[in-house]
């Protein structure tokens, strides 16, 4: 059977930029069953927006799920929603064809706690853990590790938020 992708929705998500006190970034190291190649494992956090769910609290809670997270300040809502396609196999093997690829709406959050209060081995709730490793980036080194089709969002997203990182 073949997929007739251009006819396909895009799922709508959101994306976090979460900035610390030295305009650092915050990016996690999917974990390897994730099939990313460890240079590009690297992510924002991100998430699908349940329905009838605000963009806004879905992306406060995709940050909590992923990181635990929750001592947070909204600084900056990106202009536009960002859109991208999954290449063939991505859209074979993970998404059975019902969307493709996704339509994010990100927000940058300044970080207000303590690191302690990161925890990406044991997510609140009973989420799966989808982080092995987590770091602050520099703004302009996150579209060298974030797996190569999501790359132009990255762009547009650094962009967008240039002003509130080092």
């Amino acid at each position: 059977m073949t997929i007739d992708v251009e006819t396909l929705p895009y799922r709508p998500c959101v994306g976090v930029m979460l900035v610390n006190a030295k305009g650092l970034v915050w990016v996690g190291k999917r974990v390897p069953e994730h099939d990313a190649e460890p240079e590009h494992a690297w992510q924002m956090p991100q998430g699908g927006i349940d329905p009838g769910e605000d963009p806004l609290l879905a992306a406060k809670r995709e940050l909590y799920e992923e990181t635990s997270i929750r001592s947070i300040e909204l600084i900056a809502e990106a202009p536009e929603w960002f859109t991208y396609d999954f290449p063939p196999q991505v859209l074979e093997r993970t998404r059975k064809g019902k969307y493709r690829g996704q339509a994010q709406k990100w927000y940058a959050f300044r970080f207000m706690g303590e690191e302690a209060e990161i925890n990406i081995q044991s997510p609140p709730d009973g989420h799966e853990r989808e982080f092995c490793d987590w770091r602050w980036e520099k703004a302009d080194r996150l579209c060298d590790l974030v797996i190569p089709f999501k790359r132009d969002v990255y762009k547009r997203v650094v962009s967008a938020f240039a002003d509130l990182t080092a």
